[in-house]
């Protein structure tokens, strides 16, 4: 099986040689069809230059980005709008819905920019809706629904294409500990019963412990990797050991996460 992402050698620096800052200092990694991915660090650690790279939100200094065998920083026109609308989809942690559109509004919105046809919106958007438990908020504007729906509606807009990878940036950073778990089980049947690819940069430990493997980064570099041992390892059993390893890497959350 190929991967559907690989990178490699990945820098990105800001500042001259003087005075240089070395986001990313030659990331390499590979990302397989159906796996959920995360990436974990500390402010400042490089993972949201990470992110942004491979959305194409800001350009690499140096190295490869590779999508389903194609490089994307080679992409222009046509092919870079079909990239950031059809190969990614994004989930942000501060929802980013336009406030002025109801959920049904947001949630069809990529798929009136890419021309999808009435028909077919429908039937995506009543899909995704029932599995999100959303259907009751589709008529409603952001100001009037809770942390937890927000993002469910983002899920559901960054999910509308059938992107090739999910990219998640702190997908629970601005919910409560009930709405986290919820939309992390939704992620994740989405990756177990669709086989939905999932790239997540996150600092919750709960929300990291449904990922399938974890890269820690630190200074722009990877410094550690961890597997959960599947199906015998149960979720819980690699919740305990991440921290174990944030043990073992500086003995808290503030050095490691």
């Amino acid at each position: 099986m190929k991967n559907i992402l690989e990178i490699e050698s990945l820098c990105k620096y800001y500042g001259k040689s003087s005075n240089q800052t070395k986001a990313l200092d030659g990331v390499t990694f590979q990302v397989m069809p159906g796996e959920f991915l995360g990436i974990m660090g500390s402010s400042g650690s490089g993972k949201s230059t990470l992110l942004n790279c491979i959305a194409t939100v800001i350009k690499p200094t140096s190295g490869k980005i590779v999508m389903q065998g194609k490089e994307i920083h080679s992409l222009k026109g046509s092919q870079l709008t079909d990239y950031r609308g059809k190969m990614i989809g994004y989930l942000f942690q501060n929802f980013e819905l336009l406030d002025n559109l109801t959920g049904r509004e947001n949630i069809l919105l990529p798929l009136s920019l890419h021309n999808v046809s009435a028909e077919e919106s429908d039937r995506r958007m009543k899909q995704l809706a029932s599995y999100l438990e959303i259907t009751d908020v589709l008529g409603k504007f952001p100001s009037q629904m809770s942390g937890g729906q927000k993002q469910r509606i983002a899920a559901a807009r960054a999910l509308i294409l059938n992107p090739g990878i999910i990219l998640a940036d702190e997908p629970t950073g601005a919910l409560d500990s009930k709405n986290a778990r919820a939309l992390m089980e939704k992620l994740s049947g989405l990756n177990e019963e669709q086989n939905a690819t999932i790239l997540m940069v996150t600092h919750d430990t709960n929300a990291a412990s449904y990922c399938k493997r974890i890269l820690f980064i630190q200074d722009g570099v990877i410094f550690h990797e961890l597997r959960r041992n599947m199906p015998e390892e149960s979720q819980q059993m690699f919740y305990e050991r991440i921290l174990s390893v944030m043990a073992q890497l500086g003995g808290g959350s503030a050095n490691v996460l």
